[in-house]
């Protein structure tokens, strides 16, 4: 995991539990992951209408959030690169790269992370802003 810049970045709430969700993805602790989830939590990755959420709703409530990470997250060995965090209120904004190998393919995906916290500092949403059809390369 490339996150340099998040952890030489001001401590905050939200730029915290992006580092700590993206060390779970990365190491492959789905019940830690899981848990940093509110029950009521919506993950929409990507934003909008895609193969992986085709009515473009998004992913709502920890079962859902369960089903993403088993059939997205889970089966993929992940890497990120964030490259500049913007953090405010209860959330913060990453752009970045993240490498995606799924057996033998690989994929490069350039993108905007959204991270949104509730009042009980657990997370409530994370958007992710990118564009399925120039990541797919045979992964999806």
């Amino acid at each position: 995991m490339s996150i340099k810049v998040l952890e030489d970045a001001r401590a905050h709430p939200a730029r915290d539990m992006a580092m700590r969700s993206m060390s779970c993805v990365e190491t492959g602790d789905r019940e830690g992951w899981l848990g940093l989830w509110a029950e009521d939590g919506v993950i929409q990755d990507p934003v909008g209408v895609s193969p992986l959420d085709p009515e473009g709703l998004g992913h709502r409530g920890i079962e859902a959030i369960t089903a993403f990470y088993d059939k997205v997250i889970g089966p993929a060995e992940l890497r990120f690169h964030i490259r500049q965090s913007f953090a405010c209120g209860s959330e913060c904004a990453n752009v970045g790269t993240i490498t995606t190998r799924v057996g033998g393919a690989i994929s490069r995906t350039e993108l905007v992370a959204v991270y949104c916290l509730n009042p009980q500092g657990k997370l409530a949403s994370l958007r992710a802003f990118w564009e399925f059809e120039d990541t797919i390369g045979g992964v999806f």
